[in-house]
């Protein structure tokens, strides 16, 4: 954990050095070339974009938001902080922007440049970089992770966008991030979730140790109505791991004949020990004459991580 927590902040370094309090008066011809081809970039050479950059004052009204921002909400109460702060001792630091067409595309700073807003500047300090859809994407991811901390669901759906909109597999989003493989496939696990639990998780009224055992209930209906129970009854998370148990111990029981209670808590041990070996959530359903295990899996990637771990050549 220490170790990605240092390369994460490493990135962040590079990503706003060069930081001044009085930026150089340049500008950047109408006709120089800003964007870069579309490829896939490491922190590293996101980083080296950032350091040769032209440090400029840019008119605010010709700033436009960055469409992959994985932050939705924005603390207003935190931004007019930041606009106070600003109006005393003036903004330290400079956003991080690209040219795209005639506007400049943050890629770093939002929450500067609406405080910026709020106090009617005409101009800002900004970093004028040369950076891809991609590159930008995963510098906003960086400095969001590492400032204000997002929240579970933006976290998710930023790793989702990195997967989904730029064709990153998981351990390539997690290496330009500086996470863990295993942490970007977690946190892509919650968008399973419905809408309704999601909006819990988004406003920190349930924790992602509430959510992973939610997880464990696979109708969907059943889910909603016991995460609404957990706010009903302030549940800890301990507490629902006891009613779900409940709850899935009670299906069973349902459909085959009572099993006595050492049966059940040798399979919900023998569930926690593949779940721990495979990294993965593990449903065993069993009875005197048959059964089945259930392995969950986040797409083909982490399909073919669990068949290496098995010792089963990929598809």
């Amino acid at each position: 954990m220490a170790t990605e927590k240092r390369r994460l902040g490493r990135g962040l370094v590079e990503l706003i050095r060069g930081g001044v309090t009085q930026p150089e008066d340049t500008t950047v011809a109408e006709s120089e070339p800003v964007n870069a081809p579309e490829t896939t970039v490491s922190i590293s050479e996101s980083n080296s974009m950032i350091g040769g950059g032209a440090m400029s004052e840019v008119a605010v009204e010709s700033v436009d938001v960055n469409p992959y921002q994985p932050r939705t909400n924005m603390d207003q109460e935190s931004i007019s902080d930041l606009a106070e702060s600003i109006r005393s001792e003036g903004l330290l630091q400079p956003i991080v922007v690209r040219k795209v067409g005639n506007k400049y595309q943050i890629i770093a700073g939002e929450r500067r440049y609406r405080a910026c807003l709020k106090l009617k500047l005409k101009t800002i300090p900004a970093r004028i970089i040369e950076a891809s859809d991609t590159s930008s994407a995963v510098m906003s991811m960086i400095e969001n992770l590492q400032r204000e901390g997002l929240n579970p669901i933006e976290e998710a759906k930023g790793y989702a966008s990195l997967v989904c909109d730029f064709d990153l597999t998981q351990e390539a989003v997690a290496e330009r991030v500086g996470k863990g493989r295993a942490t970007v496939a977690n946190a892509l696990r919650l968008l399973q979730l419905d809408q309704e639990i999601q909006g819990y998780l988004g406003r920190s009224l349930l924790s992602v140790g509430h959510a992973k055992v939610l997880l464990q209930i696979e109708d969907a209906n059943q889910r909603v109505l016991v995460s609404r129970k957990i706010l009903e009854e302030n549940m800890s998370v301990r507490e629902l791991e006891k009613v779900v148990s409940r709850y899935r111990d009670g299906r069973n029981s349902r459909t085959s004949n009572p099993r006595p209670k050492e049966e059940l808590t040798a399979l919900k041990d023998l569930e926690k020990r593949m779940a721990t070996q495979l990294n993965t959530p593990i449903h065993i359903r069993h009875s005197s004459r048959k059964g089945r295990i259930v392995i969950e899996y986040f797409g083909n990637e982490d399909l073919q991580r669990i068949l290496e771990v098995i010792g089963i050549n990929g598809f």
